[in-house]
């Protein structure tokens, strides 16, 4: 928020105290038993997703004339630290928050009346975002996924990888590029943001290809075959696509960090406890500075991580530059989970590879966070660039 003085603000202590407790109430209806079955057998929480979206909170930052919420991100960021910091997991359903973002900003009228109260009510899921390439990574200029347009209709061909929660998901946003990159001036050109209803497209030119991996994320491979989407589906203006998915990243990267936030909440409580209870030679392992240490000093990451979460998200709903801010904050967040982690794990000693404390879980899925949505690699080159003033280094 800004004062009369024009001042961004951001608030202390716990905000949303009522959001919170709210969010807690659905978190404790699934119990660890639900979320180590889930990563056991690698399925979709359909309950839990259900039961979210039920008590409106994945339709939090959709404005009100579209059924939703209308609250800032702040708001979006409690729900998913909570939800975390629960012992439960927002993967399976934080896209259904942010990806609406480009939609919702770039969109024409028709498309938002269209897609965004179903998005909020839950009867339509928006969570699936086809960006990364098998052979491009984090190198979106360079994607080879084309959309040719013919007609009225756009023909894509290519492939995509690490899409999430696609098969879990009615609507995906593609981005494609339209015109070849050898023909615009520059790299960022000719990339355009298009949705692709899945449930016409599954088997009419779209293929999904599940990829078994390390943490339960529902994450997929994406085949197009000239799968044919209308025009009338394309966002904004074609060939300006890569603008448009930029402006809903610093939405999500102040998300992702909350979720890492309330993972190292969890470790933390978690590490206390068991240190505080389990007894070795004679008294209480907390005792030993070995184990208190790693664990003091992990709080104090996450609590230093959690005032930038906190001014990253108080910049973006003051609608300033907070691209920096945003950055920093998820890898701030990444790294001070991963430190909470390690403490919990050593500190449960062998007992944290035992698969009924859920400490092991929790660990693998964590170490996420520093690999994505975006690397800590590349937020230091964009720090190191675009804030020091330092030569680009890719």
């Amino acid at each position: 928020m800004t004062d009369d003085a024009g001042l961004t603000q951001m608030a202390l202590g716990e905000d949303y105290a009522d959001i919170r407790d709210g969010v807690r109430k659905v978190c404790a209806g699934y119990p660890m038993e639900y979320w180590r079955e889930k990563d056991e057998i690698s399925e979709y929480p359909h309950e839990f997703v259900d039961a979210m979206t039920e008590a409106g909170y994945l339709g939090a930052l959709i404005p009100e004339e579209f059924g939703g919420a209308g609250l800032p991100v702040r708001a979006g960021a409690v729900i998913l630290e909570e939800i975390h910091a629960s012992g439960c997991s927002a993967a399976a359903c934080h896209a259904q928050m942010y990806i609406m973002g480009t939609l919702l900003r770039h969109g024409s009228e028709a498309q938002k009346q269209a897609y965004l109260p179903g998005i909020a009510s839950g009867e339509i899921r928006l969570q699936a975002f086809g960006v990364t390439e098998p052979t491009t990574g984090t190198d979106t200029t360079q994607l080879k996924t084309r959309a040719v347009r013919q007609g009225d209709h756009f023909v894509v061909n290519g492939q995509k990888i690490w899409t999430s929660r696609a098969k879990q998901s009615d609507l995906m946003l593609l981005l494609a590029r339209t015109t070849p990159v050898d023909e615009v001036a520059k790299r960022t050109d000719g990339l355009s943001t298009i949705i692709v209803d899945l449930r016409d497209a599954v088997g009419n030119g779209l293929e999904i290809q599940g990829i078994p991996a390390m943490v339960n994320h529902n994450t997929n491979q994406v085949f197009f075959d000239d799968l044919k989407v209308p025009v009338e589906n394309l966002i904004g203006e074609e060939g300006k696509g890569f603008r448009y998915i930029l402006d809903g990243m610093n939405a999500e990267r102040v998300l992702v960090a909350s979720e890492a936030i309330g993972d190292g909440r969890w470790f933390t409580e978690k590490a206390v406890a068991y240190a505080n209870e389990r007894e070795v030679f004679g008294g209480p392992i907390g005792a030993n500075q070995g184990i208190q240490f790693p664990i003091a000093k992990a709080y104090a990451q996450i609590q230093a991580a959690e005032l930038m979460v906190r001014k990253a998200a108080a910049l973006f709903d003051a609608g300033q530059p907070c691209g920096s801010e945003a950055n920093m904050a998820k890898m701030l967040a990444s790294e001070a989970v991963w430190e909470a982690a390690e403490a919990c794990m050593q500190t449960y000693g062998g007992f944290a590879f035992a698969k009924e404390y859920d400490i092991e879980r929790k660990w693998r899925e964590c170490r996420l966070f520093r690999t994505a949505p975006i690397s800590t690699n590349l937020i230091l080159a964009f720090v190191a660039q675009h804030v020091l003033g330092m030569p680009r280094s890719y």
